[in-house]
């Protein structure tokens, strides 16, 4: 059924018709650094990956800094609140005094950005093939002051050799990039008006098949 919602423009769980992508610290701000590799650069390739992956979809896409620049947190959830139904999707790496520490977790503070969360926990846990440290509800600025959808994603622990060495490589990041837009995908993009004549034969469909799932104002 998840093809048919998204045709006709709405996916269970959530939908945004734009993302803001947040690469995590910067400039001043390095974020976690371990045998010469930074939090703040890794964030910004995963982000510039991304952005390609989601251009080329067409979705319309905003990054809260495109180069090694520093931004508070709040300016950084200003951004999406002045986009119109915007996701928000912060990329970290992470770090521990647990030098064996290892995986993926993804952050959420809102109710209505959970699906979002376990959307994109499940794509790169699948995708990267690595430990699933679950989807977790945390209260950090980024996430509670940004009124629509959004999730803080830790990539892996630079911390860790191992982790290190994998998040450091250009094949991981694009793999990362690659899971994250998936999991958007699947979450819900309302795609432009184009086909109205689909998506209102899709609608009907749904609305006979689905009453109690279609949003009220699709009914």
């Amino acid at each position: 059924m998840g093809w048919l919602l998204a045709a006709a423009g709405w996916a269970q769980g959530g939908v945004f018709s734009s993302v803001v992508i947040d690469a995590g610290h910067g400039g001043k701000d390095p974020g976690a650094t371990s045998e010469g590799v930074h939090e703040a650069m890794l964030n910004l390739r995963v982000a510039q990956r991304l952005l390609l992956l989601l251009e080329e979809e067409g979705v319309p896409v905003v990054m809260t800094r495109a180069g090694d620049e520093f931004l508070p947190l709040r300016e950084r959830a200003a951004v999406a609140n002045a986009e119109v139904n915007a996701a928000l999707v912060s990329i970290h790496f992470n770090s521990s005094a647990n030098r064996a520490a290892q995986g993926l977790e993804t952050f959420y503070y809102r109710p209505a950005s959970r699906g979002l969360a376990d959307a994109i926990q499940c794509r790169m846990v699948l995708e990267l093939k690595t430990v699933d440290r679950g989807v977790k509800k945390r209260s950090f600025t980024v996430l509670t002051a940004t009124a629509g959808p959004a999730v803080l994603i830790e990539g892996g622990f630079l911390s860790n050799a191992i982790e290190r060495a994998r998040c450091a490589s250009t094949l991981y990041q694009k793999a990362m990039a690659r899971a994250i837009f998936d999991g958007l995908m699947e979450w819900g993009w309302i795609k432009p008006a184009g086909d109205t004549e689909l998506a209102a034969e899709i609608n009907s469909y749904l609305r006979e098949q689905y009453p109690d799932v279609l949003p009220s104002n699709q009914k």
